[in-house]
């Protein structure tokens, strides 16, 4: 499999020259592996994986967050950028369909890393969130927005709020994702509930295509769940999380919400696989 081959066909270099060092052996030698690693991903078919773990993702944003690196564009120009604020503004400017998987989720981290004011990372933020198109890169990045904790939470619900109703899958799956990690407690979780009660599900854009069985091979865009498949799934992770640290209030929220009946089920069972609410009923 020649990535650099394929890649000249559609895509601009951008960092690639970066990652590639980086690819692992067992991703491009062993068929099995690869197809693992790609199911678990389950990127849409034209968002190309090159095959790098995770740990590699964040030793190579740190690195440039701090040094900085050449961006190469796709007309062929070499950038030197100087930091990763001046990385960010290439990304930024590049049609985002040209980028790796791998190059979005560095991209999430770059932000991650900036040290400004949180009006600036907001405005990075905005235009981040946009390009989501798969349930890795939004959790990674939500997951290592460790800024969000120290955050004016006032404002930062505020730049989340929206997202709520969108009609872009994986704008809302951020907004859940977010709420779920800095939001669940006892000040926020009324609004949190609110806004996952009023979610409209039915109004949701999916780029996946929603099937019963197994697909043969990995990145086909597809999910073997109703669609918004990546909305429902975030909804009820949000729920059981809210269940291990206020069980109370979740339960009477469950009691009575309005969201559908598949995502209720789905959350009852992810209560129960989970060693930390598996002793705690889910419903009242």
């Amino acid at each position: 499999m020649n990535l650099r081959k394929e890649k000249k066909m559609y895509l601009c270099d951008m960092i690639e020259h970066l990652l590639t060092p980086f690819i692992s052996e067992r991703f491009i030698k062993e068929e099995r592996y690869r197809e693992g690693h790609l199911r678990v991903i389950n990127a849409l078919p034209e968002r190309k994986v090159l095959g790098l773990h995770t740990p590699d993702l964040k030793t190579i944003s740190q690195r440039i967050s701090k040094k900085g690196c050449n961006v190469i564009s796709a007309d062929g120009t070499i950038h030197t950028c100087i930091n990763g604020a001046e990385v960010l503004t290439y990304f930024e400017q590049v049609p985002t369909q040209t980028l790796f998987y791998e190059e979005t989720v560095i991209w999430g981290y770059l932000i991650n890393h900036e040290h400004c004011s949180l009006n600036e990372r907001l405005k990075r933020l905005q235009h981040y969130v946009n390009v989501l198109d798969n349930w890795a890169v939004c959790d990674s990045f939500c997951a290592h927005a460790k800024w969000m904790k120290a955050a004016d939470k006032t404002a930062l619900w505020h730049f989340i709020l929206p997202y709520f109703q969108s009609r872009q899958e994986f704008e809302v799956r951020f907004a859940i994702v977010s709420a779920m990690t800095y939001f669940l407690d006892e000040t926020w979780l009324i609004d949190v509930f609110e806004q996952i009660n009023n979610i409209n599900i039915s109004q949701i854009q999916s780029r996946y295509v929603s099937i019963k069985d197994k697909p043969k091979y990995a990145q086909q865009g597809t999910v073997q769940g109703e669609n918004p498949y990546y909305v429902r799934t975030g909804i009820a992770w949000l729920l059981a999380t809210a269940l291990a640290k206020i069980p109370n209030e979740t339960r009477c929220f469950v009691d009575k919400t309005k969201l559908p009946e598949d995502i209720i089920k789905r959350y009852v069972r992810k209560a129960r696989e989970s060693f930390r609410t598996r002793e705690i009923p889910a419903k009242l």
